[in-house]
């Protein structure tokens, strides 16, 4: 939903009636995840996906019937339905796909928030069942409103009852995931859980030329980017355009009022001993899940010395990475901006950076094989 708000609010200001499809529940290989949103405007304008294209223009349909009922319905769509032959899902994958008659200002809000949130709505009574196999279209029902919750399950709304403890737990979990899934409980309700993870912040210290395009993909990847910097000549508008925060000033004094901490990921440029150290030990004893510092393996050994004779701790610089950024081979500034996000994205999941699998070098016959392969996949996708 967060990749559409910029859609939603060009279309709101054109006062234009929205309403949307979310994907609730998968079963297969389904081309979308759940929290997949598509948007449908009154105009025919659409905007995001629930399934990579192949039901959109159904699902559209159902946006345009629920906005002139008013009712709310979630309709699965699958292999295992008749309409699926029409519209079908050419995966072989089953969704579950909620459709409302408007986007609720709750949903934009928890989309917006920086703080990690989710939106708990309840499905109507006739959605279909956990269980994978046919089911009924169902009648829908009027929408009720939502619950948002924040990080620890809590209602955000001054005196709402707690929700159940397994729907808090599931959107306590969805939340730092930062994924969105359906749960039932006991009494038989089924909610979405749609959940909007705390949006990530990437530190830039020093305004340098790699900082330009590091920004861009920073936020691009839906990170919160600052950059600082103790020179105003290069810390403007003009070379930072898409920087959420400029900070001008020394690393401890920045951090203090940025409010620096364990979610942060810090990536230090400056190639200023003065500016670079102070920031690598104050990023280090807040315990940032990720900190980087440019400089060659060289440097990185001088630099060593100095971060112990300052105190700080064998196992705290183990956690630095230095230099800083995956090895792409790339030495131009873009290139360096992608092998350092790379590595960050990496910290973030707890990934190694490597491939998805071992490269082995191919013999001829190898070489042979796979192409014959190849050939025979085409030839059977478009028999």
């Amino acid at each position: 939903m967060r990749e559409l708000l910029d859609a939603l609010r060009t279309w709101q200001a054109e006062d234009v009636a929205i309403g949307r499809a979310v994907v609730v529940r998968t079963f297969g290989s389904a081309p979308r995840p759940e929290g997949a949103v598509l948007l449908g405007a009154a105009d025919g304008r659409l905007a995001g996906s629930v399934s990579g294209g192949c039901v959109e223009g159904a699902a559209f349909e159902e946006i345009e019937e629920a906005r002139r009922t008013g009712r709310s319905r979630v309709i699965r769509y699958g292999i295992s339905d008749e309409q699926a032959w029409d519209v079908g899902l050419a995966c072989g994958g089953t969704i579950d796909v909620l459709v409302e008659p408007a986007v609720r200002p709750e949903l934009v809000t928890a989309a917006e928030s920086r703080d990690g949130r989710a939106v708990l709505t309840l499905l109507p009574p006739d959605a279909p069942p956990p269980e994978f196999g046919a089911a009924d279209r169902g009648t829908g029902a009027p929408p009720t409103p939502p619950v948002v919750v924040d990080a620890a399950g809590r209602p955000l709304e001054a005196g709402a009852p707690a929700v159940p403890e397994e729907l808090a737990a599931t959107a306590r979990r969805r939340i730092a995931e930062g994924t969105s899934g359906t749960v039932a409980l006991d009494d038989g309700q089924q909610w979405f859980v749609e959940a909007f993870a705390a949006r990530p912040r990437l530190v830039i210290v020093g305004a340098v030329q790699v900082a330009i395009p590091l920004v861009t993909l920073a936020s691009t990847l839906g990170y919160e980017t600052v950059v600082v910097d103790g020179r105003e000549a290069f810390l403007n508008r003009e070379r930072f355009p898409h920087a959420d925060r400029l900070e001008l000033g020394w690393p401890d004094e920045v951090a203090e009022r940025i409010g620096l901490g364990p979610a942060d990921a810090v990536a230090v440029l400056s190639h200023d001993v003065k500016f670079d150290e102070p920031a690598i030990v104050t990023a280090l004893r807040l315990g940032c899940r990720y900190v980087g510092a440019v400089g060659s393996r060289k440097t990185q050994a001088d630099r060593r010395v100095r971060l112990l004779a300052a105190g700080v701790t064998e196992g705290e610089l183990a956690r630095l990475h230095g230099p800083i950024g995956l090895d792409l081979g790339g030495r131009a500034p873009a290139e360096t901006a992608l092998a350092i996000m790379s590595q960050v994205v990496a910290a973030r999941y707890g990934a190694s950076g490597g491939p998805l699998r071992p490269h082995t070098e191919p013999g001829p016959e190898a070489a042979t094989g796979t192409a014959l392969r190849r050939a025979a996949d085409l030839a059977i996708a478009y028999r």
